[in-house]
């Protein structure tokens, strides 16, 4: 049985990722169709804050997650009370002269429809061109700032750890452990979340992309998609997302198990100066098992 069935494949890398820059024009705001979430139950209300006199985002407020799940501990970032500057911006000027027509910059137009821009962002360092029909103002809202306050207030938190044997309890030497996170918006995703500011609207969508298990026995194991819980049927079967122990853990405490996710967010800009980008977000949470050898029953 495979853990990733019905699973999309995740692009690889745990840090590092492409920043693709796709410059455009439009100054209609557009809003982007609602992402599929891990249940069948909708999202009731949601959550808009102001982050500052100029930034306002809005995000899903997920229904408390419920089911039997053992994660003890998790970390993330963002919160609700933190003060918040207004959003940096961008400079943009006009290019004179216009740029010849294979310029990429022109967006499939020709020399005199409209004309091509070069905006520079300190704040991020983004250099790029767009194209706009109508001269923009000379300073736009950095949307990478903006990408990252959405992602701030998507709440993403490290995964919702089931795993067998269950904490509280013993697991055995030699006996396979199976690994799962539970798919919540805010522990696995999809979820989504906007950012706007100065008439600049930021969309961002985040799914994790894989866990890596460390299993405090100094191995680790990596699982591209949420693995799958146990059920009594699978008997003595091991997941293709789990590991074994070859010795017990070293105190009655038990192995410290972390599993850390790496969230694959993309976000798209609306508005003068548009672009896209991609950017990760690490979150951790942990758990104990307590893990002992098997006794022979003497007859």
């Amino acid at each position: 049985m495979a853990d990733h069935e019905g699973h999309a494949a995740r692009r690889p890398g745990l840090l590092t990722r492409r920043a693709a820059v796709a410059l455009a024009a439009s100054l209609t705001v557009l809003a982007l169709p609602g992402l599929a979430r891990a249940d069948d139950d909708p999202v009731v209300g949601g959550d808009c804050a102001s982050l500052s006199q100029f930034v306002t985002a809005c995000a899903q407020t997920p229904p408390t997650s419920g089911g039997d799940t053992q994660a003890t501990s998790s970390s993330g970032a963002g919160g609700s009370g933190e003060a918040r500057k207004p959003a940096p911006k961008c400079k943009i000027e006009k290019i004179e002269p216009p740029p010849p027509a294979i310029h990429l910059g022109w967006k499939g137009h020709k020399p005199g429809d409209g004309a091509v821009y070069r905006i520079f962002c300190p704040e991020t360092f983004r250099v790029g061109t767009f194209w706009a029909p109508d001269e923009p103002e000379a300073e736009l809202v950095d949307p990478a700032v903006l990408a990252q306050q959405a992602v701030d207030r998507m709440k993403l938190t490290g995964p919702d750890i089931i795993i067998s044997p269950r904490p509280g309890g013993r697991g055995l030497v030699g006996m396979p452990v199976w690994l799962a996170a539970g798919q919540s918006p805010t522990t696995y995703g999809p979820t989504s979340a906007s950012a706007s500011a100065g008439g600049v609207t930021v969309n961002v969508s985040a799914e994790v992309s894989r866990i890596v298990w460390d299993m405090g026995d100094g191995t680790t194991v990596t699982c591209e998609g949420p693995g799958k819980p146990y059920k009594k049927a699978y008997g003595l079967a091991r997941s293709q997302c789990g590991h074994v122990y070859t010795r017990p853990s070293p105190s009655p405490d038990g192995f410290s198990v972390t599993a850390t996710a790496t969230w694959d967010v993309d976000w798209e800009v609306t508005g003068p100066g548009g672009a896209s980008g991609e950017l990760d977000q690490v979150r951790q949470s942990q758990v104990a098992v307590n893990v002992v050898e098997s006794q022979a029953v003497n007859s």
